[in-house]
């Protein structure tokens, strides 16, 4: 499940990326929409945020480049997004503005990283309402009965953090068995695991074996390989497609 950075490293990136990360391998991938403080994200992500704000990328143009291409395309697509971008683009509406325009687009579910529990419940409703899918975070840190609640408000998946702290490139694999089993006792959901899965072995250190995930999202590494790319004169699509396909033989 890898994910972008909508509108980086050029406004047209887009719409390709997708298709390129199709014919790699990908099942669902996760489009970040361009925000001036994600909470948690590392330093390469976050520089590709503020990188395709400043070439003027907004959740509508993001929205418009998936609509494009999202007829050819059978992988799912998932947006993710801050709190305060689902209240502003739904105006008046509110989430259930904001989740209208994204399933028009063609999107199949969101993922709101810094909406709590306690508040997440119009925009679920409103995802539900628009045949979304609505994905929280589960944090490895997060008490079992805490663990268990917001497994259970998830629908389509549930997105286990494999580590503390901020997305980001690391050599180590996660071990991700204790919360695993914990969110699988609260729910039959799918479990993706992110956050510093960075390699094909981290992949398969989070997918095979006893309580293992069903999907491993990478993210950090991938963007930082379009980055190069992009800095090299290269192909930032090319790259992104044979990274997929590099970390896809540890499926």
């Amino acid at each position: 499940m890898p994910f972008i950075c909508a509108g980086y490293p050029a406004l047209s990136t887009t719409a390709p990326a997708l298709a390129a990360l199709q014919r790699a391998g990908a099942s669902i991938v996760e489009v970040g929409i361009p925000f001036s403080d994600p909470i948690a994200d590392g330093p390469v992500i976050a520089a590709a945020m503020h990188q395709a704000l400043k070439l003027g990328a907004t959740p509508l143009e993001v929205f418009d480049q998936v609509a494009s291409v999202r007829a050819s395309l059978e992988i799912g697509l998932v947006a993710m997004c801050s709190v305060s971008i689902v209240h502003k683009m739904g105006g008046r509406e509110g989430p259930a503005g904001f989740c209208k325009r994204a399933a028009a687009a063609g999107f199949d579910g969101v993922i709101v990283p810094d909406v709590p529990l306690e508040e997440s419940g119009p925009i679920r409703d409103a995802a539900a309402a628009s045949d979304l899918t609505c994905s929280l975070l589960v944090a490895p840190t997060s008490p079992p009965q805490r663990a268990a609640a917001i497994a259970r408000a998830c629908t389509g998946f549930v997105y286990l953090l494999a580590r503390t702290g901020i997305t980001g490139e690391r050599s180590d694999a996660p071990d991700v068995s204790r919360m695993v089993g914990l969110i699988r006792a609260a729910t039959e959901l799918p479990i993706a695991a992110g956050f510093g899965i960075s390699t094909p072995d981290h992949v398969r250190a989070v997918v095979h074996g006893p309580n293992s995930a069903d999907a491993a999202i990478v993210g950090s590494a991938l963007v930082r390989r379009m980055t190069d790319a992009a800095a090299k004169g290269q192909d930032p699509v090319a790259e992104a497609e044979r990274f997929t396909r590099e970390l896809c033989t540890g499926l």
